[in-house]
């Protein structure tokens, strides 16, 4: 039976893993650049930690890991008799994979705050896994590029986070991406004004869908939700929002203009809109997009999402927001925090198909060893060792090639990896150092052949 992996995960070739750490390199530095400190979380965590942290539709999709051992003998036989998965699950799985990398940031946090001098910036650049159905851009297994600031409700972070991925995408050559914006208070604001407070996350879910279902579907879904048509037929200048950020900032003060925490929403989105044109942005544009909800129930202020260059379909390749007390769900209150994260795996295949990805020059030896006579093998090993200490990759070919076949296997080899130099032969303490490129062979001693290498 043909070898085959799980659907939505991928092998990636030396090429393509070059390509991913240029991508991850170039956020790293940007972070680094931006004040951020680097930690990690475990691949999985307790249950308890994770679950009802993401909503009733991100918690389906969170991969449960199976106790050790006789993982059946503890569960209730009349659950498993009944097929009752949702409450046999608890019995038989105390851990699961992470979801994201906020929630156990936040775990972290909590767990270490009196090691922590805040406010406290990390970022994290890990794996995560969701049990979510593949298509082009989303998978089961995918790398998270998040940077975060916890301890701080200063609007300026909000601020630096919009420079922060104009930097990354202008550093990869991503021109004209969309720093989308929108502000919870202000989804808050609107479900108020339309007397539909107890429907908010029903409301903001189905109008974040907007762009995917359109007008008539997001309609359908408010409806099938206890929204009424009176509060539909308040919200439909959503629907068709237009104009600079200032028409749409203009347009949100009248509309809010009888609830106080709307109002809010527009002033501090107002505040980061004004300061980046202040700054100017190097190659992104920042929108205010009304519709934009995300999901995750934790945003309380500020929401990001970024789309990327027009004409190339492809889903958010990054987001983000305010949480003004996600700490809170594990005993630490009043820790306001804000962040983003980078889609690093939509991000590589954008690139890809705008052709942006730079020539990469894979992991190889300086020079190889052939091995023709196993009588110098040991001359070679030593001489090996001696180029390595002066950090010159150095590669044996271990197969003794006695044949003709044998020896055009070795050349070949050489070609295909484009290595620059081969010894050939070796001698009497003499080394056959012939130069790939020029075609230039010379008889030299080990102390000309290091010479030689490290220039």
């Amino acid at each position: 039976m043909k070898p085959s992996i799980p659907k939505g995960t991928r092998d990636f070739s030396p090429t393509e893993v070059a390509n991913r750490t240029y991508i991850m390199n170039t956020i790293k530095t940007a972070f680094e650049t931006f004040g951020f400190q680097p930690i990690e979380t475990p691949s999985f965590e307790n249950s308890s930690t994770l679950m009802g942290k993401y909503g009733e539709e991100g918690d389906r999709l969170i991969f449960k890991i199976l106790n050790s051992g006789d993982f059946l003998k503890k569960a209730d036989e009349k659950l498993l008799s009944e097929k009752n998965s949702l409450k046999v699950t608890s019995q038989i799985s105390e851990k699961a994979l992470r979801y994201d990398l906020t929630v156990p940031f936040a775990r972290y946090v909590v767990q270490h705050q009196n090691d922590i001098t805040f406010p406290f910036k990390r970022y994290q650049v890990q794996p995560v896994w969701r049990a979510d159905r593949p298509q082009k851009g989303r998978f089961r297994e995918f790398f998270q590029c998040d940077a975060d600031v916890v301890g701080s409700k200063s609007l300026w972070q909000e601020v630096e986070f919009v420079q922060l991925y104009d930097a990354v995408f202008s550093k990869l050559g991503l021109a004209n991406t969309t720093i989308k914006m929108n502000n919870r208070k202000i989804l808050s604001g609107i479900a108020e004004v339309i007397g539909a407070q107890d429907k908010l996350i029903d409301f903001t879910v189905a109008l974040d869908k907007l762009d995917k279902i359109g007008k008539e579907g997001v309609v359908k879904e408010m409806l099938s939700k206890g929204i009424t048509e009176d509060a539909i037929e308040k919200v439909q200048p959503l629907f068709d929002f237009s104009g600079s950020n200032l028409d749409k900032l203009t347009s949100l003060k009248a509309m809010l203009a009888s609830s106080e925490e709307g109002l809010n929403g527009v002033e501090e989105l107002r505040f980061v809109v004004d300061s980046i044109e202040g700054l100017c942005l190097e190659t992104a544009n920042l929108e205010i997009d009304v519709t934009l909800a995300r999901g995750l129930n934790y945003y309380t202020g500020a929401i990001f999402e970024v789309a990327a260059p027009e004409g190339v379909k492809m889903g958010s390749i990054g987001g983000g927001g305010r949480y003004d007390d996600l700490t809170g769900i594990f005993g630490l209150k009043d820790v306001s925090g804000v962040g983003i994260s980078f889609g690093l795996d939509r991000i590589y295949l954008v690139l890809e198909e705008l052709g942006l990805f730079k020539s990469v020059d894979l992991p190889k030896p300086k020079v190889v060893f052939l091995n023709f006579n196993a009588e110098s093998d040991l001359l070679k090993m030593k001489a090996i060792k001696e180029l390595r200490s002066h950090n010159i990759k150095t590669e044996f070919y271990p197969d003794l090639g006695e044949s003709n076949k044998a020896q055009k296997r070795q050349w070949k080899y050489v070609t295909n990896r484009a290595i620059e130099f081969v010894v050939s032969k070796v001698e009497n303490d003499i080394f056959t150092l012939k130069n790939m490129i020029s075609g230039e062979q010379n008889d030299v001693s080990l102390e000309e052949l290091v010479s030689e290498l490290k220039a």
